[in-house]
């Protein structure tokens, strides 16, 4: 794979992975907020998150999912690919200063279509926090 290009469709195989990692801060949460415009305070303001089942401040879930998106616009199948679809659920809430690892794992491979399945995961501490499938359109070899 090179930095212009990932994984051709050929390439892939079913239980390939890859992971990144990201530690969450309150200036990427903050700065993750300028950058998609959502401000609830739940992700703002800590005397109003300690009001919260939380208690504490929390990472947008988007934050944490985008590390998914990461994984496979960079590693897995990387630059050239399409993603085209993401079905996730939330299961529990990152806070500042935990450590997110974002996973994606080939499941299915269409080489008629040239998409994949992706079963992708985000985990804090050794529990799941966010779970689902990614759909991504993936270059097949040009001919020589």
């Amino acid at each position: 794979m090179s930095n212009k290009h990932g994984y051709f469709l050929e390439d892939l195989h079913i239980g390939m992975s890859a992971e990144t990692s990201m530690v969450v801060s309150g200036d990427k949460i903050d700065t993750f907020a300028e950058l998609s415009g959502d401000f609830n305070p739940i992700h703002m303001d800590a005397e109003f998150a300690a009001t919260t089942p939380f208690g504490r401040r929390i990472a947008h879930g988007a934050l944490s999912a985008s590390l998914i998106s990461a994984i496979l616009g960079n590693q897995l199948p990387g630059p050239g690919a399409i993603f085209v679809e993401l079905n996730m659920r939330f299961r529990r809430p990152a806070f500042i200063d935990d450590e997110i690892t974002a996973r994606a794992e080939v499941v299915e491979i269409n080489q008629r279509t040239g998409r994949i399945k992706m079963k992708v995961s985000c985990m804090v501490g050794g529990k799941q926090i966010i779970r689902g499938d990614a759909g991504v359109i993936v270059p097949k070899r040009p001919k020589e």
